[in-house]
């Protein structure tokens, strides 16, 4: 039977190849994104302090001004993505401007939450390139694309490469100063009457900072990878401690896990939860347990937008390194693996939860 006998009308064929084209094309949004931080645009329309038009981006910009029609059409794409808003700036001038979204407002490098790093970092070669693996992946013997197209691990590359460790390290400490600054202000019930709390995998110590500010009484030991704490200054109730999570994690009332476990297999999971368990002192009754700052993907139609962006991220997890983004029964499976009596789930973080696991 032919294809054309199958469809019920041609718009519904038209449709199909319009979805089709839509995910073929829709890496464009992501390298537009891109260009637009690297031309720093949001912060030329932030220091313009109003919304700027297209005539004066194109003079506050570094570029090539005879491309001005090529920065006409990156700004459309991205108002129509939300990045930026068009607006109107008076009824005598009849050229349009351009004004920041909550979106790009996050995108400035000055702003203390600023995602501009992990944007960039995210959207680097060495992060994309594994993708165009993911055929010869599936028919090697390797444990992810990442080390199909490195012939290394993510984690070897970044302890070699001094240039992409930086790139990295600013990336995840953008995110960590985003996500510290809402538990500080939306979940200190976690940390309250804590005396030692050890951020595992914590990078350069952004959330553990935090926690040393808001709680002064409380003690934070960060613990990483040489190369990663290396040279990093500690302060009256902070300190940063060199080693491997596999290992030795050091004792304390809690344990916290910032976006670690979704990096991992489920076998490496239970082996660092079980570490973590050893590492806790107190019982439950007396604060003892494991936070857990992580997706939960849930995959219902309700939730269907937030769904798509977490298995992106579960993607990304197997292509870059081992790991992969978790529903709660297999959450709750790596749990009871590794020796934890009971859970509770928080979801307070946008497409992230708080998990706290208790002995």
């Amino acid at each position: 039977m032919a294809f054309l006998d199958i469809v019920d009308s041609t718009q519904e064929l038209l449709d199909a190849q319009a979805h089709v084209w839509n995910h073929t094309f829709s890496y464009v949004n992501s390298m537009c994104l891109r260009c637009a931080i690297q031309l720093g645009i949001p912060d030329i329309i932030h220091e313009h302090d109003k919304p700027i038009t297209l005539s004066r981006l194109v003079d506050a910009l570094p570029m090539n001004k005879a491309k001005s029609h090529g920065l006409n059409r990156l700004m459309r794409i991205l108002v129509h993505s939300k990045i930026f808003e068009k607006v109107n700036i008076s009824e005598e001038e009849e050229e349009e401007a351009y004004s920041l979204t909550t979106a790009s407002r996050l995108l400035l490098r000055d702003e203390p939450l600023s995602f501009a790093p992990f944007a960039l970092a995210m959207i680097d070669p060495i992060q994309m390139y594994p993708f165009h693996h993911l055929f010869e992946w599936f028919n090697d013997e390797s444990p992810s694309p990442f080390h199909t197209k490195n012939g290394k691990d993510f984690w070897e590359l970044a302890a070699n490469e001094k240039k992409w460790n930086q790139v990295f390290n600013e990336a995840m400490a953008s995110d960590a100063r985003f996500v510290g600054s809402i538990l500080v202000k939306e979940c200190k019930h976690l940390f309250e009457g804590l005396n030692i709390v050890v951020d595992v995998a914590g990078g350069t110590g952004m959330v553990a900072k935090a926690l040393a500010d808001s709680f002064p009484s409380l003690k934070s030991i960060v613990l990483d990878l040489p190369h990663v704490v290396a040279g990093l200054e500690a302060s009256e109730n902070l300190r940063f401690e060199s080693g491997d999570m596999f290992q030795f994690i050091p004792p304390a009332d809690a344990v916290l896990l910032k976006w670690i476990l979704h990096d991992w297999s489920d076998e490496d999971c239970v082996k660092i939860l079980e570490k973590c368990k050893e590492a806790i002192i107190p019982s439950r009754n007396n604060g003892g347990k494991v936070i857990i700052l992580d997706m939960i993907v849930d995959g219902s139609k309700e939730k269907e937008k937030e769904t798509e962006t977490q298995l992106h991220f579960d993607m990304m997890m197997m292509t870059v390194v081992t790991g992969k983004e978790r529903s709660e029964k297999e959450w709750a499976s790596l749990f009871f693996a590794a020796g934890f009596n009971n859970y509770k789930i928080t979801p307070i973080l946008g497409l992230r939860s708080v998990i706290e696991v208790f002995p």
